[in-house]
């Protein structure tokens, strides 16, 4: 059974300039220019240049000059021209005034280089072997992951090539053209665990010298007690001196754990550069801070198609391409006169935003240290500025500021805050450096456990449980004590 009702319900939604607006401001610097372009290719009413402001005078001599300009052989944008698109001949539309020398200057594209799989395939063309070894090795190499291992169980394998080959091998034939991939470079492809890899490694070294040699048994023989770090236990099994242990663990850690890694990113990749969205300079009045827009061009609206809206909406018995028209040009305008708004509005935001940071972090601004920086979390931008706390966190996100003492990202500045005995208010930084100080500090024979730490902080004034230490330890990439040990 059907029910109709009315329903009265009160909607929030955004405008499209307020949508604009939002994924503009996430925009860093670095690519708030490529997508200016972008919209200057995509909407002809948007062009490059100051608004000037002129008189009446000029507008008139203006409009005069575009009037005596219409029945001359200009490239100014008509209607007749948007109407007759369509009717130019093909003829028309192609350039046949190049020489040959021209048509010889084609983009030829440039090879990247070898990938990791295409380095291991090159060199396993170059043995000798049968076709069915071929195929079987082309199938290994094809599933060697990007860190250089072979992560599939070799009964997987064997299924694949008789159901996708049609090729009936047994784990020991398999077993057999994988020792053949293991032999190529770089040393330590095609294993299968960390602790095969470092042994494929260390049989190319030379190992007539003792550390070689040593580092080969302890891989061998005492991996797991290696792994773990129980050293004792390897100079009680093995019967060694102290001095030779820690030159073989010295060997093993000049071994490659992801052999692959190296072709795992592409060879035309560049290294990206920061590219500050704010300068800050401290100059004897004080603090200057500008936005860095230095290659982004300023915009404005098209005259011309502001023109040809007023004169053509003029006109009466308009045709319905006329009309057609008329709203293709007005909507254009009106996605113009968003998108600048929008990036004026961007503008504001992120100066208003990051004058607040440097207000509320004035102290630490001045010489850059890390002890004055105090306790600060969005919604305290947020109560400053009057921004809502999802517009600070848009702010925050992905840009970087100049500073006299080096470049920092806006993240860097938001930390929560932690009381000591006395009642001041730290922030959760100055407790990260003094627990990476305990770390660097500490004897790495023996190194400190996070309750160790924790009474070390708690000495100092800093109320912390071992919990909140265990998880800064891991903020800063520390491992576990037993991890740290070292002899």
């Amino acid at each position: 059974m059907l029910n109709h009702k009315l329903q009265q319900k009160l909607l929030q939604k955004l405008t499209p300039q307020q949508i604009q607006m939002i994924k503009l401001l996430e925009v860093p610097t670095f690519q708030i220019e490529e997508r200016i372009k972008k919209e200057l290719e995509e909407n002809p009413a948007l062009e490059e240049g100051a608004d000037d402001e002129r008189t009446d005078d000029e507008d008139i001599a203006e409009d005069e000059h575009i009037e005596n300009e219409k029945d001359t052989d200009s490239e100014e944008f008509t209607f007749d021209d948007y109407v007759d698109e369509d009717e130019i001949p093909e003829y028309r539309l192609q350039m046949r005034n190049s020489s040959k020398d021209d048509e010889r200057k084609i983009d030829i594209p440039v090879s990247a280089g070898y990938s990791f799989h295409e380095h291991l395939a090159s060199q396993f063309g170059f043995r000798e072997l049968t076709e069915k070894q071929k195929v079987i090795g082309e199938y290994i190499i094809g599933n060697i992951d990007e860190d250089g291992y072979l992560r599939r169980e070799l009964a997987s394998i064997v299924d694949d090539l008789a159901f996708l080959q049609n090729i009936e091998i047994t784990e020991k034939e398999l077993e057999e053209t994988l020792q053949i991939v293991q032999d190529l470079e770089p040393a330590g492809v095609g294993a299968r665990t960390l602790r095969e890899s470092l042994l494929l490694q260390i049989r190319k070294k030379d190992k007539s010298q003792p550390a070689t040699k040593l580092a080969y048994i302890i891989l061998k023989s005492c991996f797991e007690d290696f792994s773990k770090r129980h050293y004792d236990k390897i100079i009680e099994r093995l019967n060694v001196p102290e001095n030779e242990l820690k030159a073989a663990i010295d060997e093993i850690l000049k071994l490659n754990p992801k052999p692959g890694g190296m072709y795992s990113e592409p060879l035309n990749k560049s290294s990206q550069t920061i590219i500050p969205d704010f300068i800050l300079e401290l100059t004897e009045d004080g603090f200057e801070l500008n936005l860095n827009s230095r290659n982004l061009p300023e915009l404005k609206l098209s005259p011309s198609y502001n023109n040809m809206l007023s004169s053509y909406a003029k006109e009466k018995n308009q045709r319905k391409e006329m009309k057609d028209a008329i709203v293709f040009v007005r909507q254009k305008i009106e996605s113009a006169k968003y998108f600048i708004d929008a990036v004026r509005q961007r503008q504001h935001t992120l100066l208003l935003t990051m004058n607040a940071i440097l207000e509320y972090q004035n102290e630490y601004f001045i010489d850059g240290d890390e002890s004055k920086l105090k306790p600060m979390i969005l919604k305290n931008v947020s109560e400053m500025t009057g921004l809502d706390i999802s517009t600070v966190s848009r702010v925050a996100s992905n840009k970087f500021i100049q500073t006299h003492f080096g470049i920092f990202p806006l993240k860097y500045f938001f930390s929560e805050g932690l009381q000591t005995d006395t009642g001041e208010e730290v922030s959760t930084r100055e407790i990260k450096r003094l627990l990476k100080d305990c770390v660097d500090n500490e004897q790495k024979r023996t190194p400190l456990n996070d309750d160790q730490l924790t009474e070390m902080l708690k000495e100092k004034g800093f109320q912390i449980a071992r919990r909140t230490v265990a998880k800064y330890r891991e903020h800063l990439n520390i491992p576990v004590a037993r991890l740290r040990k070292e002899i």
